[in-house]
């Protein structure tokens, strides 16, 4: 959809808080092929600097500049899988840039209402679901405005937000 904001788009024009949901437990993104890949075969993770983390962690960091709150709940099924761990690895970066990261163990949100995709929410005014196929690449994402769904996606991050665990603590 070209209706479909970048994540630099999101992020720039973000006056508040930016929130992002993710609910999948492998993803087959081709951006990240090499640095997994090395990842598992040397244990290394990539510099806050290097070139795979640098324009992000340069959005990141001029988004929480501003003041915005960049938050990232991950809902995670346990034992994790691989990939699950690769992203636990990679997350002081994340840090690093200025985001806060909590962890939500799947067994502990049986009960909760979740969206069916993982999302991007920014300001409560503009949502971006991040739409992947069954083997986890990234297919076109979908963008709504709609006040309805906006707060469905809210309360969804947010409760999540509430029984999940830091990043510092949580242990794999």
């Amino acid at each position: 959809m070209s209706n479909v904001p970048s994540f630099d788009e999101l992020l720039d024009s973000a006056q508040h808080q930016a929130l992002h949901l993710e609910m999948r437990d492998h993803y087959g993104v081709d951006e990240e092929a090499d640095t997994v890949g090395a990842w598992r075969d040397s244990g290394v993770v990539p510099a806050v600097d290097s070139a795979f983390w640098k324009p992000w962690v340069e959005l990141v960091r001029r988004t929480v500049a501003r003041g915005v709150a960049v938050r990232r709940a991950r809902v995670v099924s346990e034992p994790v899988t691989e990939y699950i761990r690769f992203e636990h690895a990679i997350t002081g970066a994340n840090l690093y840039a200025g985001e806060q990261v909590r962890w939500l163990p799947r067994s502990r949100a049986s009960h909760l209402m979740l969206p069916g995709n993982d999302f991007w929410l920014i300001d409560d005014r503009v949502i971006r679901f991040n739409i992947f196929s069954g083997d986890g690449k990234a297919v076109e994402p979908q963008a709504s405005w709609d006040a309805g769904v906006i707060k469905q996606c809210t309360d969804a991050f947010e409760t999540v937000w509430e029984l999940g665990i830091d990043h510092e603590q949580y242990a794999l």
